[in-house]
Order: C-alpha cells, then structure tokens, then sequence
C-alpha cells in the first residue's frame, strides 16, 4: 500500500522546517568556505578530505615551521597546549561577522586590503586566526589576498593562486561564531568552529592552521577546496561557548 502524501512528507526529514533552515545555514557557510579556499564548482557535495596529516599541503609546510618562536610581529610563544574556556577578548565586525582581537594575541598586522594576520604562537593564537581567516571570507574581494597570504605553502595555496576569480553565492542569512574548540601542538592546530545564523541554525567546521614563517596559516586540499566541509549540529554540546555578536 503506497503512503499518502501527507504521511511521506511528515516522516522525510528533508521536507522539515527544522532541516530546511539548518540546510540554509550549511549554504552560508559553503559560500563563506569558498571564498576563503577556492571550492572548484561542482564539489560542493563532496566527502571530507584525508586527515591533514595525510595532506601533501601539510606534509610540505611542515619542515619550515617553526616549533617554537615569537610571531613575526614579536607577539610572545608559550608551552601551553590547551584551552580550556573562552578568552576574554575585544571583537570587531570584519565583512559580516565579527572576528576576535587582543594586542599580546592578534592580528598584530593589518595591510592596505584589509588583511589580518600575525597572531601568537599558543592555542589561543591559532583561535584568533582561524576565526579572522573566516571573518576575512565574509569579503569576496579578498579571496586572492587570503590565499596568498594566510594559506599554508603546497599545492593547496598554489592552486587558489591560479584559481579564477569567483562570487560567493548570494545569502540572506548572517552567521556569527558560537563556539569552539582547539586540538594543539607546536607545529599544528585544529580549530572545530560553532557558527549560529541569525534564523537560529547551527553549523560546525574544522579549520587545519600550521605554524610557517612565523604565524598561522590555513591548509587546504590540493586543489584548494576545504579539508572538511560544515555540518549541521543541532546544539552547542562538546563545545566552548563563545561569541561577539
């Protein structure tokens, strides 16, 4: 006996309010994700990416970075390897979201496009600039700044060099960080980022940074798409609440 209408629709979880503005949610971010890492079209529905230890990008940068060391603007290292609550901190609208800054943590460098870097070598240091490279790719016109500047060397970074330009598809939906957490060694940081849209939908991506020349920068794939794509979560849970808007 075939279902009617009504009882199909009711038992498709993608045909649910609930699921159709968190699908709106990952939309923003996949468009905030290509402006930051050049997602060649097409791949957007894509698996995640092998573990950053697997990544050619990674394996590359890896010998130049530095284990240890101030930042290249002179902001101090630490032994630390974890953060376990949310940093007090000054926040400022970068694009559409907000983005973290502190005089001893980053960004210690702001140039003429409006790009922010130099952050300090500790966990806390690679949150800011994880959060600010996402801030960053609320701005469609800094997309061939951020690759050049802020993406670890290899074929990733190269890739985004030669990458066309490209418009982030149009949303009407604004998202702001909510959370985080930080996986850190001297060399490498994994930062996984809650963001919340205003329509209230939640989303999570992790952000691979290495250390390299003296400050934190994003690892992508080798053809310059994201390492992992954003998921839908359906709270805060697991992570550490933080926000600026």
């Amino acid at each position: 006996m075939s279902q009617s209408t009504e009882s199909t629709t009711e038992s498709n979880p993608f045909t649910k309010p609930c699921f159709i503005i968190a699908a709106a949610l990952v939309v923003a971010l996949i468009a905030a994700t290509i402006v930051i890492f050049l997602l060649p079209k097409g791949q957007g529905n894509a698996q995640p990416a092998p573990a950053p230890a697997e990544s050619s990008s990674t394996a590359e940068a890896s010998p130049s970075a530095s284990a240890a060391g101030e930042s290249i603007c002179g902001l101090p290292a630490t032994s630390e390897t974890a953060l376990g609550s949310a940093p007090e901190t000054k926040w400022e609208l970068i694009g559409t979201m907000a983005a973290p800054t502190d005089v001893n943590v980053g960004p210690g460098k702001t140039d003429d496009q409006g790009i922010r870097s130099c952050f300090a070598h500790t966990p806390t240091g690679a949150l800011y600039a994880a959060v600010n490279l996402w801030a960053l790719g609320s701005d469609p016109s800094k997309e061939r700044a951020i690759a050049e500047q802020l993406a670890a060397k290899g074929p990733g970074r190269d890739a985004g060099m030669k990458a066309p330009q490209t418009a982030a598809p149009s949303s009407s939906v604004k998202i702001q960080i909510a959370g985080f957490n930080v996986s850190y060694t001297a060399n490498q940081a994994v930062v996984e980022l809650a963001f919340k849209a205003d329509n209230g939908a939640l989303a999570s991506v992790r952000t691979t940074l290495l250390w390299q020349d003296g400050d934190w920068k994003g690892v992508v794939a080798d053809n310059g798409a994201p390492l992992e794509e954003p998921r839908q979560i359906r709270d805060l849970s697991g992570f550490i609440p933080w926000s600026g808007a």
